[in-house]
Order: C-alpha cells, then sequence, then structure tokens
C-alpha cells in the first residue's frame, strides 16, 4: 500500500529548504492520522479491555512510520505524565520528531485517555516486534561510529523501506567501497550489494544502524558473501591475466618495430 510521505523535518526548515508545501501535506495527514487514532481507540475499548483491532487498522491506513510519528509525540509532549510506561517512553526517544512550534505538534496529540494510548502503543510496537527486524543489539558497540564498513555485512535501517519490504532478509548489505565506509569521511555514500536481492546500489552511512555482529549474520548470508567475494577475486585474476596478455602484445610490437628499423 502507497502511503503518502512522512516529512520528518521542521517547519522551519522545510521553510530554507523551499518545501513548505510537502511539510504542510505531512502535518496535515499527521493531524487525520491522530485522529483516526482518537476513533480507532473509543471504538475498540469495550469491558475495560482495548482489543487490538483499532491498531492493526490504523497500521494498515497509515503504516507504521507515520503512526510511530504521531505517538512518539504525544509522549515526547507529555514525558512527565507517569501514565505512560518507562518502556514507552524509552521507546518515543528513539523516534525522531524535529522540534517545531508546540502548537504545530500539539495539533496531532491525542484526545483519547493516556492510559488507553499508552495499552495502543503497547500495540503498535507489538506488530512491530512480530515482523523479526534487526536493530542496533545485532550490531557491534558504536560500530555506526568506529568500524569501517568495508567487506562488513551491515544492517540497513528498517524505517527506510516501505512497510512491505520490512523484513530481516532485506536488512542484509555487503559494503564494498565509498568514502561513507570510514567513519571519520566527509563523503556519505556506502557502495555494495543487498545479500537477498542481489541488487548492487548504495545507502547513506545514516541509513546504516552498524556491521552486524559475526555470530548473528544467518547462514544463507555467510554463503552470498563468500559467492560475492568468489566472482570479485574471479574476476580480479581475469582482469590481471588480460592484462599481462596484453603487456606481452605490446612487448612483442615493439620488438617488431625496432626490428623493421634495424633491417
Amino acid at each position: 500500500m502507497e502511503y503518502k510521505e512522512l516529512y520528518i523535518w521542521s517547519r522551519s526548515q522545510a521553510r530554507q529548504s523551499g518545501e513548505t508545501k510537502l511539510w504542510h501535506e505531512s502535518h496535515n495527514e499527521n493531524c487525520r492520522c491522530a485522529r483516526a487514532i482518537d476513533v480507532a481507540i473509543s471504538s475498540h475499548y469495550k469491558d475495560n479491555s482495548l482489543n487490538n483491532i483499532g491498531a492493526k487498522k490504523i497500521l494498515h491506513d497509515y503504516g507504521f512510520e507515520r503512526v510511530n510519528f504521531v505517538l512518539a509525540n504525544m509522549v515526547q509532549l507529555n514525558g512527565t505524565d507517569g501514565r505512560y510506561s518507562p518502556e514507552n517512553k524509552q521507546w518515543a526517544m528513539g523516534v525522531r520528531v524535529p522540534y517545531d512550534d508546540k502548537h504545530d505538534r500539539d495539533r496531532f496529540t491525542l484526545n483519547a485517555h493516556p492510559g488507553l494510548v499508552n495499552v495502543f502503543i503497547n500495540q503498535v510496537r507489538a506488530e512491530w516486534n512480530a515482523l523479526g527486524l534487526y536493530d542496533y543489539k545485532h550490531c557491534y558497540d558504536n560500530s555506526r561510529k568506529e568500524l569501517n564498513y568495508s567487506g562488513q555485512v551491515v544492517v540497513l535501517d528498517p524505517t527506510i523501506f516501505k512497510d512491505e519490504y520490512k523484513k530481516p532478509e532485506n536488512q542484509l548489505f555487503y559494503a564494498k567501497f565509498g568514502n561513507g565506509c570510514r567513519p571519520d569521511a566527509l563523503g556519505t555514500k556506502v557502495y555494495g550489494q543487498c545479500l537477498h536481492s542481489g541488487r548492487e546500489c548504495y545507502y547513506r552511512r545514516s541509513e546504516i544502524l552498524g556491521v552486524m555482529k559475526l555470530e548473528l549474520v544467518p547462514e544463507w548470508a555467510r554463503e552470498k558473501v563468500m559467492e560475492i567475494t568468489f566472482k570479485a577475486e574471479e574476476k580480479e585474476q581475469k582482469d590481471k591475466e588480460q592484462a599481462e596478455d596484453e603487456s606481452e602484445d605490446e612487448s612483442e610490437e615493439e620488438s617488431e618495430t625496432v626490428g623493421q628499423i634495424q633491417t
């Protein structure tokens, strides 16, 4: 399903970039999402219980990125409210919601009872966890800031994928080269190959969570890496042999030319 693009920058940044229209479109969709969540909570709360049908429908209609964005905004603006669990407060801080005028952010807060919103967040997070996606705990500590990615299996940030492609196998990427491989480089592009699809492309370093712990790399991915490295070595050998053949041909041509001159 195609969702309207979530604009993750502030109104002021949008104005500076000439993208105010995109900001307004995304902001209005955030407001619609918030009102839909209110309706879902009201419709599916019965006998002191909130079923998860409403959460599933909202995720189907608006997608994970926007729903997470709206819910995280609500918790961030009410961080001292004890009706939100410590776990959900910590989760919300991990979602990037840009600093905007409080009036703008208030427009897509929820009217539902905070206790029910907390339950709704639990349900949305359970749907996310059910996807079985890789996250930072599957990567070496501080690898995003410290390690060179060249020749490594790295984990792509799942938020860069559309919901239908949010699958763990799509997150594994074999990094080959590019300035973005180095943590201290000015360039950000990391070139390589998607292990599941075999597609060669690049991602920005900011779109990569880090280097996957070796013991957690699945067997199928290890086999793909071996296949990639074998083909690279084979090509390197062929290129070397071709260069040597060309060098020998040039030497023979030079010898013939010298012989002709001498005669």
